[in-house]
């Protein structure tokens, strides 16, 4: 387990955002970005980051980027930090493993959310209307069960400290318009096939997962991660069962133990126990190696 690191402060490499979890940096003709293991929950960053989370979400989405390649291109430049601009070199300990260079692409202003099984908020949303997203769902469904098929449930994507709001697709069509809109939903579905095929080979059913996209020119590009812990659900196939919530790889673990607090979901967020710190590096490096095999070099 190394230092964790909560964020960057590289001033002369031209910072230009702090996202939930990811530092931004423009170089000119690219971004740097760098994963740091900040963790959100409830969309408020928590005050203990997480080791090694970074890594994980890095490693983890190249593997993806590289996969999903003849479906959609993505943003992706280079993870190696030899290949990086010269400013960068003095933070080359910190940027290994954790970092990408990325093109520099318009991103689409709401979320791509595809559902294969019915948890979190679509649950809860399922329990108040029998519906998620606008749209109408069977009667009798169980916390967890397994859709007939997935469903495109996106929403506006919000800053942090500020809660993402769930919309249907007519609103998805008023935000990025209709041609785009039913791209993205396309494709969407598309990645999220082919990714669960994947992973349940692997052991690990992905539940949910979410999509961001971005504008090169006129092209749709994979932006930002892709089928991580963080923006997925990933569930252990042995031990699924519907009818109630399951165990995970991911930041659920962090989310019921805010529940279990009666936390108000307010920032600050509060600290996190160490053992629950250790135990959701832990899950994060569980999953890391679940998908992409030993050879994943943390």
């Amino acid at each position: 387990m190394s230092q964790p690191l909560f964020e960057t402060d590289f001033p002369e490499l031209n910072p230009v955002k702090r996202g939930k979890v990811r530092d931004l940096y423009d170089l000119g003709d690219c971004l740097l970005m760098v994963a740091t293991d900040r963790l959100s929950a409830f969309d408020v960053v928590m005050p203990d980051p997480i080791p090694d989370k970074g890594k994980v979400l890095t490693q983890i989405s190249i593997f993806w980027f590289k996969i999903m390649q003849p479906l959609v291109q993505n943003h992706l430049i280079s993870s190696n930090i030899e290949e990086y601009p010269a400013t960068c070199k003095p933070y080359a300990e910190i940027l290994q493993g954790r970092s990408m260079l990325v093109k520099k692409a318009e991103p689409l202003p709401i979320e791509c959310v595809v559902r294969g099984y019915i948890s979190g908020s679509g649950w809860k949303s399922y329990l108040e209307s029998r519906s998620i997203c606008g749209l109408e769902l069977p009667e009798g469904l169980r916390e967890s069960d397994r859709l007939l098929e997935p469903i495109f449930t996106p929403a506006t994507k919000a800053e942090s400290g500020e809660h993402d709001i769930n919309i249907d697709f007519e609103e998805t069509i008023k935000i990025i318009g209709k041609p785009l809109a039913e791209k993205v939903k396309a494709l969407s579905f598309e990645i999220y096939r082919k990714g669960a095929q994947i992973a349940d080979r692997q052991g690990i059913i992905i539940a949910d997962t979410k999509f961001e996209f971005g504008l090169l020119g006129n092209d749709i590009i994979l932006i930002d991660e892709v089928l991580t812990p963080d923006s997925s659900r990933f569930w252990p196939k042995d031990t699924y069962k519907p009818g109630g919530p399951q165990k995970s790889f991911d930041k659920q673990y962090v989310r019921d133990y805010l529940l279990s607090i009666d936390w108000d979901k307010k920032a600050p967020g509060p600290s996190l126990p160490k053992d629950v710190i250790n135990d959701t590096s832990a899950k994060y490096l569980e999953a890391l190696k679940q998908i992409i095999g030993q050879g994943h070099g943390l």
